[in-house]
Order: structure tokens, then C-alpha cells, then sequence
């Protein structure tokens, strides 16, 4: 009991409450993963088994990040209890399951390409307009519907959505919707809504499945409770009906994905299920300021859709909040980055210890061009994934199709890879006769020369023969021994190593990196599963937030406002606090919109631990055009009593950082001001093509320079120049007009 001693009264109170219907309002900062580690230890230290505890988090590393804290306060016990996100705990109740629903327990999970691919291929069948029908849009139509548990005969017969299709001149989604299912089906996958979608098929169709899981799951805990859809509400309504021995843990005020379709009134209306509800507030913040804490709730309280609670912190008064105001997004950007180097040189602080949040990825432009000239290293977080790589995607499709072979995308992606002789024409006859003879694509592939005529059915069986003797392979061995094998004798590695381009190499690369990962799964003793299955369904349900990965190196953490959920960091500058930009324009139209957009600021504000900086810019160029903006209404929300405008007009604050002492600027020539060089009239550009170090140059914007290196990649060609206003400039020859002056 002694980890009672490191709660707080309403902490404590919250963990020691165990049954019953249980809400645990949980301001930012106020020790929330704390309380669910204890009272889930509690709960075991009071005689519950680990194996009738379900606790739902929104990624697998906050799961992870529990389960071993767990484990320090009761030890091994706490591998025994069924924790994870909510797609990571009901795939695996699926696998067991799938059967009374019709798929096999072998199924593939697509991901978001596989998804838009299948779509894009049922729109070309279909002879439909891609433009119309683009399949991002399409798919997040598909996705709604299924997050509403609506299903493809109620979306076609629905009057109301189909009149909202046919507004907007796609009456053909409910087909595409149609055929999109039964494609998934025949090929034994689902997508990662129907993990949720089926689950709740199987407790509705199939009640023993249910009462099974009501047995085991005697104990439910949910986190981050307001930002579960109807499909996720519905699932844990269904597995608490039995012993009402549910607790959902969440904060209205950081209900922000109503775009993926979240329901804040899952967590505002809780009380209507559950009469004899007991309600828990942590109000205490432990990570900011009181200067940040007190401006959140300044923001917060606009909001009229809210369960009131009162946050407070006995921590530091800390700095006031910086509001910044800069003349265009390009000088917001380099006040930022000064900012950041001023404030990193003068109290000894690292580059981790600073985020920039937006709420747009467009906007990170401007603030990457401001680092990299001030030689500030960062890193953006929601980039291009490690598994979204083509060559990743290459070798993952045959591990999915030696699991799976009526895996459709997988299929179509390597049939023809490396190459075989079996071109686009040939797999649309594959498609063509697989629809006509009601058989699946995989029986089409394996028995070629039954269904096609000429001498391309040869390699097509070969083909098959080759995925077979994969499928028997990994029968036998482990997830990481064919893997290798798989790579090597599919022709992925020749191919790759035989390119020796530095692409190719880095490819090549990226394949060894992969099979590095899965011998780490192999080996990791909490991973019981060993088998290819476990590992691609480990990899398919990798969240947005466990991509992130730490490289060792000190960095600015750049990201969407929505990426940074969950995170803190010392330092935050949130950019870009303009009218129509945050709030964005297309959040102005309801009252809710409004004020989930709050909600977002609220959350951005409450990353920070000790400053917050707000920036903003008058003119920013959007579509090519350069417009003139205004703050945000947010700033204005906030008491002015917690806000520094110290800075006042943008010109006065460059000035200013950049007359500061010499050893607090990094020596580059990117602080330099530009120029206002004017051309002579007659100014003509001179032939570039023997252009050398050491030649004086003239450039109609920055003026006299000298080439100090020339750089030669490929088919382009780039001189570095020193230019004697305008500093160091890197200009393409292609384009680029230089004078030459001998």
C-alpha cells in the first residue's frame, strides 16, 4: 500500500473506488497515468486476477509505458492483464473469434494505402470519375459510416445520405461502399475500422462470444475516454453490462478528434448509463506554470459544452506568456528560431527540450527554412512512416500474402515484382475471371492454366508455387527465419543490392533494417507469439504516436498541434495564431466546431512545462497569394494579465535579436538582411556552363558575390555563392541569372 503515499487526496480517492461505474475527470498534467497504473495495481493487490482486468489506452506505447510501471509496483502479474489499444485488444479477440463471422482467423489488416488502392482500382472497374472520386475522400465516407456502425444496406437505403451524396455529385459511394466489403471479405481482410465494426457484429450476432467476454473482463478501464467514437462506446458499454465495474478516464477539454469521429458526448452524457456513477476530478496540474495554467483555463471556459472543473497548480509563477507578431510567415519563422536559440544559449537548455506546434503541416515550411539557416537541427513528427516505404511495402506483401494468399492488395503489389513477365492486362483478366467464376484471386493464381489461355499462365503458377512453399516455411519457423528466407528467394535483396545508385543503397538498407526489427520481435521475451501472423499484425496496428523514434541526437520537435496529444516539452512556441489559420476558417460555421477548435488550443497551451510563446504573422501567402491576416480571437481569450507583448511590432523584435552580441548568433551568413540590390539596365545573364569557384558574379536580387564551391549531383549543378549584402546564397544553375564578371 505504501504506493498510496504518492497520491494526492482525489488521486487516491479515484484508485481506492474500484467497483462500480467509475469516471475520473483528469485536467492536463494532473497525474493521470499515475492513477491508472495504481488503481489497476490495486486492484490486483486486493485479490482481482490480472486476467479479468481489460484497461484501453489510444496507443500501444502508453499501454507498454503502464504495463511496466505496473509491473515495478506487483511484479510479473502484470503481463497478465489484457492491455492496449482498443484495435490491438479486439484484433486479437478476432483472431479467436473471426470464424463465427464468416472470415478466417489468418486475416490481413490493410492500412490506410491498401484501403485507397482497393477503392481506386473499384472506381477504374467502375468507369466512375477518379476526380470525383477520389479514394482519400471516399474512403473517410466509408470510414464515417462504419464508426456510426452504419452498414452497406443501411447507407444505401438511408434517404438522408443518400441526398447528401447525390449534393455532392457522388451518388456511386454506396456502391463503391458495397463492393469495397465484399473485396475485403473475399480477400480475408479487414480494415482497421472493421476490427471495431466486426467486433461489435460478433457481441450482437453472437451472444455466447459476448457473455464470454463479459466473464473474463470483470473489470473494464478505458483511457482517454473523450475520444472514443459510437463503435468504441458501444463495445465497452456491451463488456461492462454484466458487473458495471467500468472506469473511463478522459478531459473533455482535449476532446479533439471529431474528424475521426470522436463523440464528446460519450464523456458529457456518461451519467445517463450509469445512474449510481461516482465522479473523481484530478484539478491538480503537476507539469506547467501557474502563468500557463491559469491561461488555459482563461481559453477553456469559453466553452459552453464542458464539465466544469477547477485545474490549479502549486507550482512556479514562471515567465509570462511571449506573444510574437511578425510582418509575414517567412519573418515568423526566423523569430522563431532566434527565439529558440537565444533562449537554448542563455539558460543551457537542449534542442529537445523545445517543440513548435501548428495546426496545419503546411505552415512547418517557413519554420523549417528559419532552423535550417540557423543551423538548428529538428525533426517533424508525422512524416513519411518507415513501414510506408515502396521497398517496406514490398517485402511486408509477401509476408502478408504467405499468411494470407487471398490477400488482394498484396497480391496485385508483388505478383509482378520483381519482374515476372505478367503485366497489368493479365491481372485485370485475373480480376475479371475471379468476379465471373465466383472464385477468389488466390484460386485464379494457383490453377492459372485452368482459368487463362496462353503461355503467361506458366509463371503465374510458378508464382504460386513460390507463395506456398512460403506458407509452409513459416508453418514451421519463426517470424524473423522466413522473413530472411522470403527475402532472399523472392529476388527482393538481388534486386535491391544490384542497384548501386545512393538510393538503391539506401533501399537495400531500409530491408536490412526491417529484418533487424523483426529478429528484435523474435527476441523480445514479452512477445509469446513468435510467428510471422503476430508480427504483421504488430506492425498493422502501429499507431501515428509510436512512430516516434528516438535516434539519440538533440532536435526541435516540429508537429501538428493534434500529433503533440499527450506529449509536454519545457519550451512550446505555438505558430501561426491567425484568424481563418487557428481557428481554421473551416471550423467557424457551428458552435461545436468553434469550440473543439478551442479545445485544441487548450491543448497546444498545456504541452508547455515552464514557457509558452504565441506567434503570429499579418501577411502570409496561401494558394500563391499573398493576404493579409489577423490575430487570433484565441489570444484574445486569454486574461491579459498572463500575456507579454514586449516585442510590439515584428520589424523591432528582428532588429533587435539581431544586434544582440556575436557570441550569442551562430556563425552563419543566413541572419544577414537581404538587400535591395536593383539591376543595371543592362543587365544580361552570362553563360553558365563553365562557371568556377573563385569567379565574382552578379545576381539581379542579391547583387556582387563570390562562387565560394560548386556542387554537382545528377543532371543539376548548384553554386554556392558568397554575396556581399545578401550573404551566403545556394542557387541552381538551371535556373538561376548570373553575370560573370572576369
Amino acid at each position: 500500500m505504501d504506493y498510496l503515499k504518492l497520491l494526492n487526496e482525489s488521486q487516491s480517492a479515484a484508485v481506492l473506488h474500484t467497483d462500480g461505474p467509475v469516471m475520473i475527470i483528469a485536467g492536463a498534467g494532473s497525474g493521470k497515468t499515475r492513477v491508472l497504473t495504481y488503481r489497476i495495481a490495486h486492484l490486483i493487490s486486493q485479490g482481482v486476477d490480472p486476467f479479468n482486468i481489460l484497461s484501453l489506452t489510444f496507443t500501444n506505447k502508453a499501454a507498454k509505458e503502464m504495463r511496466h510501471r505496473i509491473e515495478k509496483v506487483i511484479g510479473n502479474e502484470a503481463k497478465n492483464i489484457w492491455m492496449g489499444t482498443f484495435h490491438s485488444v479486439f484484433a486479437k479477440i478476432l483472431r479467436s473469434e473471426a470464424p463465427k463471422i464468416g472470415y478466417p482467423s489468418n486475416f490481413t489488416i490493410y492500412d490506410t494505402d491498401d484501403s485507397k488502392t482497393l477503392i481506386r482500382n473499384i472506381v477504374k472497374e467502375m468507369n466512375l470519375d477518379e476526380k470525383l472520386y477520389k479514394p482519400g475522400m471516399v474512403l473517410g465516407r466509408i470510414s464515417a459510416a462504419k464508426n456510426k456502425l452504419i452498414t452497406v444496406a443501411q447507407y444505401r437505403q438511408d434517404p438522408t445520405i443518400q441526398a447528401d451524396d447525390e449534393a455532392a455529385m457522388r451518388p456511386k459511394i454506396g456502391e463503391i461502399y458495397q463492393a469495397y466489403q465484399s473485396r475485403c471479405f473475399k480477400a480475408g481482410a479487414m480494415d482497421f475500422d472493421d476490427l471495431l465494426f466486426n467486433t461489435n457484429v460478433l457481441f450482437k450476432e453472437h451472444v455466447d462470444a459476448l457473455n464470454k467476454y463479459q466473464n473474463i473482463f470483470k473489470y473494464v478501464m478505458v483511457d482517454e475516454y473523450q475520444d472514443t467514437n459510437y463503435s468504441q462506446y458501444l463495445i465497452t458499454r456491451k463488456l461492462a453490462a454484466k458487473n458495471r465495474n467500468i472506469c473511463v478516464v478522459g478531459d473533455d477539454a482535449q476532446s479533439i478528434y471529431a474528424f475521426r469521429g470522436a463523440d464528446i458526448q460519450n464523456i458529457l452524457n456518461y451519467e445517463r448509463d450509469y445512474p449510481e456513477l461516482e465522479v473523481f476530478k484530478l484539478e491538480q496540474n503537476y507539469r506547467s506554470t501557474k502563468n500557463i495554467v491559469y491561461a488555459a483555463n482563461s481559453v477553456i471556459k469559453n466553452n459552453k459544452a464542458q464539465l466544469r472543473k477547477d485545474v490549479f497548480t502549486d507550482n512556479e509563477e514562471g515567465p509570462l506568456i511571449e506573444v510574437i507578431k511578425a510582418n509575414s510567415d517567412n519573418e515568423e519563422g526566423k523569430l522563431v528560431a532566434n527565439a529558440i536559440f537565444e533562449e537554448k544559449m542563455n539558460n543551457h537548455l537542449s534542442y529537445e527540450d523545445f517543440a513548435i506546434l501548428y495546426r496545419t503541416n503546411a505552415q512547418s515550411r517557413a519554420m523549417e527554412e528559419a532552423l535550417r539557416k540557423m543551423n538548428i537541427k529538428y525533426r517533424i513528427i508525422g512524416g513519411l512512416s518507415f513501414y510506408q516505404r515502396k521497398e517496406i511495402k514490398d517485402l511486408i506483401a509477401y509476408l502478408r500474402l504467405t499468411v494470407n494468399p487471398n490477400d488482394e492488395q498484396a497480391l496485385r503489389r508483388v505478383i509482378n515484382y520483381p519482374k515476372r513477365g505478367i503485366g497489368d492486362t493479365t491481372i485485370e483478366k485475373i480480376i475479371v475471371s475471379a468476379d465471373e467464376t465466383n472464385h477468389t484471386i488466390w484460386e485464379v493464381v494457383s490453377n492459372a492454366k485452368s482459368f487463362l489461355t496462353g503461355r503467361v499462365a506458366t509463371p503465374i503458377e510458378d508464382f504460386a508455387t513460390k507463395i506456398k512453399s512460403f506458407a509452409i516455411m513459416a508453418e514451421q519457423n519463426d517470424a524473423f527465419e522466413v522473413a530472411k528466407h522470403i527475402a532472399k528467394q523472392s529476388g527482393i535483396v538481388e534486386e535491391l543490392y544490384a542497384d548501386k545508385s545512393i538510393e538503391g543503397l539506401a533501399r537495400y538498407e531500409n530491408i536490412q533494417e526491417l529484418l533487424n526489427g523483426i529478429k528484435e520481435f523474435v527476441d523480445d521475451p514479452e512477445k509469446e507469439d513468435k510467428s510471422l501472423s503476430a508480427f504483421l499484425q504488430d506492425i498493422a496496428l502501429i499507431t501515428d504516436a509510436d512512430k516516434q523514434q528516438d535516434d539519440g541526437s538533440e532536435y526541435v520537435t516540429m508537429m501538428t498541434i493534434h500529433s503533440a496529444k499527450g506529449l509536454e516539452f519545457r519550451n512550446v512556441h505555438i505558430v501561426g495564431m491567425e484568424e481563418n489559420l487557428f481557428p481554421s476558417q473551416m471550423m467557424l460555421t457551428t458552435r461545436a466546431d468553434l469550440e473543439e477548435e478551442r479545445r485544441l488550443f487548450y491543448v497546444a497551451i498545456t504541452r508547455a512545462e515552464k514557457k509558452l510563446t504565441l506567434s503570429y504573422a499579418t501577411s502570409r501567402y496561401q494558394w500563391g497569394n499573398l493576404r493579409a491576416c489577423e490575430k487570433s480571437r484565441f489570444i484574445d481569450e486569454i486574461d491579459s494579465k498572463f500575456l507579454n507583448f514586449q516585442y510590439g511590432e515584428a520589424e523591432n523584435v528582428f532588429d533587435k535579436v539581431l544586434k544582440r552580441k556575436s557570441n550569442l548568433i551562430p556563425s552563419t551568413p543566413a541572419v544577414k538582411k537581404a538587400t535591395n540590390y536593383v539591376p543595371p539596365a543592362d543587365f544580361v545573364a552570362s553563360d553558365t556552363a563553365n562557371l568556377q569557384a573563385g569567379m565574382r558574379v552578379e545576381h539581379p536580387k542579391f547583387g556582387f558575390g563570390v562562387v565560394s564551391k560548386m556542387d554537382t549531383q545528377g543532371n543539376s549543378t548548384k553554386a554556392i555563392i558568397e554575396f556581399e549584402e545578401a550573404g551566403e546564397k545556394t542557387l541552381l544553375l538551371s535556373f538561376a541569372k548570373l553575370r560573370i564578371h572576369e
